[in-house]
């Protein structure tokens, strides 16, 4: 080996610690662990022999432990959340980052029994979207988009041949489809 055993150990901790924060103990903690597990293969390649992963591995996969002792509950925290598949802590688990596991969001969401509306952000960060939502004015034009949806899905329940076109109602969808238009011609 060209490198150290020691050097390769502290790369591996420095990109585990870049990653995610750990204390001083978890630090040395996995710098030992991870040195003896790469003493252990460099004796078997000298001896020839097979590396008994059974051991030294659950010694050196202080993550995997920590993602399987976390409830998947309190894996979402007020300033992050906790990725149930590799430890790493992050403000949002992404597609990107769940793709890495080989998994979409609707299947992490299964795997670890979320419900399918809950959000994969820390809870602060959530709550900071809600609020500037709010100031945009979003909740009030989301709830008058949702009666006039409910307007006009009863209108077209009662009629049925289809919806009627009242004169409020026509007057909107020429002029929604005129500004489609405009916005049509001056994209291209």
């Amino acid at each position: 080996m060209n490198k150290k055993l020691l050097e390769i150990a502290s790369e591996i901790v420095q990109t585990q610690v870049s990653t995610r924060s750990m204390a001083f103990e978890e630090i040395v903690l996995s710098l030992r662990q991870i040195f003896n597990a790469l003493q252990a293969m460099q004796r078997c390649e000298t001896d020839g022999s097979f590396v008994d992963l059974g051991a030294a591995g659950e010694e050196s996969t202080g993550e995997g432990k920590a993602s399987e002792k976390l409830d998947p509950k309190d894996s979402i925290q007020d300033d992050k959340i906790i990725c149930l598949e590799c430890g790493t802590e992050m403000r949002q688990l992404t597609t990107k980052h769940l793709t890495s596991h080989g998994l979409t969001p609707r299947e992490y969401k299964k795997k670890w029994g979320f419900p399918l509306r809950q959000s994969l952000s820390a809870k602060s960060l959530s709550k900071a979207r809600s609020k500037a939502a709010k100031k945009r004015g979003l909740p009030a034009n989301l709830i008058k988009f949702q009666e006039e949806r409910k307007l006009r899905k009863a209108e077209a329940a009662a009629t049925d041949s289809g919806p009627l076109e009242s004169p409020q109602n026509a007057e909107k969808d020429s002029a929604s489809s005129a500004a489609k238009r405009s916005r049509k011609k001056s994209s291209e």
